[in-house]
């Protein structure tokens, strides 16, 4: 499935995805969104910026003023008016591209409006105050902005800057990591950085993932086990195999489309700013009317009314309104991302919140996708010897379930050979020579058609059966010596994962094309529903028949055999190790195959609307108290500038708070 074939009912085309007005929230624009802030990415420390060197230099201009006021008294007006437009000079400009673009209502139309209202009302001193507080909120605005965007990108950090290539013959050369190729061999020395993503050709090792996942406890790492840019290893010397280059290794595919989906719109976001299109106009609408009636219908005052309708055009900006959005969606995209949670945008992150069912696949979702031996059974002979014997009569051979018998016998530190004309036998299993014997290694119903099982057997067998088990009969010289039974185990989270999402209210149903009784036996293991027997397309239409009914649907898969369910689901999620397909097909990706890590995409998606509706309560809010209190005339200018300034720092600063979520598992 690519991302682009989805249907239109999903979240890009309910919220319009990244459409033509993308344009009024580009970053580095000089005219940013609606209210037109200026906060493109910046390089380097804060104070080298040039807005700061802006606001400094105002806020200069203005303390030489105030010494010429208070040494030549009659300077003071010009003093004030000339430091305003050190400040004021960038506004206008910037006023002017908005307008030139089709946007005649930004912040800076209304400071411009309002500074030049000051000089007429003889308040030059005021203005000049005001123009600086509106520099000084801009630039503590987009320092914070600024934090969601550095996030991420310490990322890549992680990569080491060079890596030892291995040339052969126990020869290695240092070499830049981001000039790896593919296929490449670079030896990983205990305590060093992985300086690309790849499989583990030699050696063991404990991995620490934290940096890169979050993770505290490192991971036992083997040979074909991948490995990911940025970790560390902790223990031996490995060997590993480059799979991807410098700019296709997982950290920095990360930082790529989380960049990209920080650009996509959310449904609030699109709100925001249809809202703020007729808000703004109404705002200097109303500050035109309290200027205009008291004076004319009342008999006021001239000056103090035009006071208060420029106070009132500063007050009603919507700079941190629009702002409470994106924010808080940069904040939260790149958290996730951090942990391995990768969301295509805010249409994405807002949808998890609505999921009420999710649909999860069993191989490789739910499971490891790989068999394990869960049971051995000796018959007259030592559970080790029957194990012993099997994994010699294996040795070689890469079919998953020999693959489980080896690994077993590894981990129990069992010593064996290879045995003598070892060959498969079609529909039956394999045989060979081991010790000087004749060893079969026989599924039950071979076994039978060779020779009888006992009946205690047979039931003993068919139990295992009956719990999604795979049993292979061990036979030696005609003899049954016993029986190994083998089945693709949950992950280590998936039972605490399903509980979860269970708890948060969520029903959770396992949709595969596995027999019944395994997958039964399995859903059971982990208290869930399971419709087994399955094939892509039934799974998509059971996907449409829950949505039928008013479920909002998240499906989880490898990204290929799901690819029509993913496809129709409200939410696709693409559970794997960082590969192209998690990464390319679905609406979201789970990097490190974490059951757990579906609840906390919608834990943080519901975190992240709570902080939506707090900064759109806290900005809506502080403008109707000021605007109140500026028509009544307890409050002025200053006030006015700071109750806008203060909500939008506030606004950016509660958004930031996101930056350190840690999810479900480390609460």
């Amino acid at each position: 499935m690519a991302h682009d074939s989805h249907p239109p009912s999903k979240a890009e085309g309910k919220t319009g995805g990244k459409a033509a007005n993308d344009d009024d929230h580009k970053h580095g624009d000089d005219l940013e969104g609606l209210h037109g802030h200026d906060h493109g990415p910046s390089d380097g420390p804060w104070w080298q910026s040039p807005k700061a060197r802006l606001t400094l230099l105002c806020a200069a201009a203005f303390a030489v003023a105030f010494l010429l006021a208070k040494l030549i008294p009659q300077s003071a007006p010009w003093g004030y008016v000339a430091a305003m437009m050190v400040g004021l000079i960038p506004i206008v400009r910037r006023a002017a591209k908005g307008v030139a673009r089709g946007y005649p209502f930004s912040i800076e139309t209304l400071m411009t409006i309002a500074a030049i209202g000051a000089i007429v009302i003889d308040a030059a001193e005021e203005a000049a105050v005001v123009i600086i507080l509106f520099l000084v909120g801009e630039l503590l605005e987009g320092i914070a902005a600024d934090r969601a965007r550095a996030s991420i990108r310490e990322l890549a950090t992680l990569v080491p800057k060079d890596a030892l290539l291995d040339e052969g013959d126990g020869k290695t050369r240092k070499v830049p990591a981001e000039e790896l190729a593919v296929d490449a061999i670079v030896v990983v020395r205990p305590g060093d950085r992985v300086p690309a993503d790849g499989v583990i050709v030699e050696g063991e090792s404990a991995i620490d993932e934290a940096p890169v996942t979050g993770e505290s406890v490192p991971k036992r790492k083997t040979v074909d086990d991948q490995v990911f840019a940025g970790t560390i290893n902790q223990e031996g010397v490995l060997r590993i195999k480059v799979t991807a280059a410098a700019e296709n290794n997982t950290i920095s595919r990360v930082i790529k489309l989380v960049e990209d989906a920080q650009e996509a719109k959310a449904p609030t976001e699109r709100f925001i700013d249809g809202f703020s299109k007729y808000y703004t106009p109404g705002v200097i609408v109303f500050a035109f009317l309290v200027t205009v009636i008291p004076p004319l219908a009342f008999g006021g005052d001239w000056s103090e009314w035009l006071y208060k309708g420029l106070a009132v055009l500063l007050i009603g900006c919507p700079c941190a309104l629009v702002i409470s959005t994106p924010a808080a969606i940069a904040a939260a995209l790149s958290a996730g991302a951090k942990r391995g949670l990768l969301m295509k945008g805010g249409a994405v992150l807002e949808t998890f919140r609505k999921v009420t069912y999710v649909a999860m696949d069993k191989t490789g979702t739910l499971t490891e996708g790989k068999p394990k031996l869960t049971d051995i059974h000796g018959n007259g002979m030592d559970e080790g010897e029957v194990l012993r014997i099997a994994a010699t009569l294996e040795a070689g051979s890469s079919h998953p379930l020999a693959t489980a018998i080896l690994n077993e016998a590894k981990a129990r530190n069992i010593d064996h050979g290879t045995a003598e004309s070892s060959k498969a036998v079609a529909g039956k299993g394999v045989a060979g020579t081991v010790d000087g014997k004749s060893v079969r290694l026989y599924s039950p119903k071979a076994t039978e058609d060779y020779m009888p099982l006992g009946g205690n057997m047979r039931q003993s067998i068919q139990r295992l059966n009956d719990e999604g088990k795979t049993v292979s009969v061990l036979i030696v010289d005609d003899e049954i010596a016993g029986f190994i039974a083998m089945r693709d185990e949950p992950r280590e989270d998936a039972k605490a994962g399903v509980w979860a999402l269970q708890r948060q209210g969520i029903t959770t149903l396992m949709l595969t094309g596995d027999n019944k009784r395994t997958g039964e036996a399995i859903a059971s293991q982990l208290g869930m529903q399971a419709r087994t027997e399955l094939m892509p397309e039934e799974k998509q239409m059971i996907v449409k028949d829950l949505q039928d009914q008013g479920e909002v649907v998240a499906k989880v898969g490898d990204g290929i055999n799901d690819a029509p369910a993913l496809a129709a689901a409200d939410v696709g999620i693409a559970m794997g190790g960082g590969t192209d397909v998690a990464l390319e097909t679905a609406d979201a990706a789970v990097l490190h195959g974490r059951v757990m890590d579906i609840a906390d995409m919608i834990g943080l998606s519901r975190l992240t609307m709570t902080n939506i509706y707090q900064n759109i309560t806290i900005a809506l809010g502080l403008k109707a108290v000021f605007l109140v209190t500026t028509v009544l005339g307890i409050t002025g200018l200053w006030p006015a500038i700071l109750a806008d300034t203060g909500a939008t720092v506030f606004v950016t600063a509660n958004a930031m708070r996101l930056l350190g979520w840690k999810g479900g598992r480390d609460a």
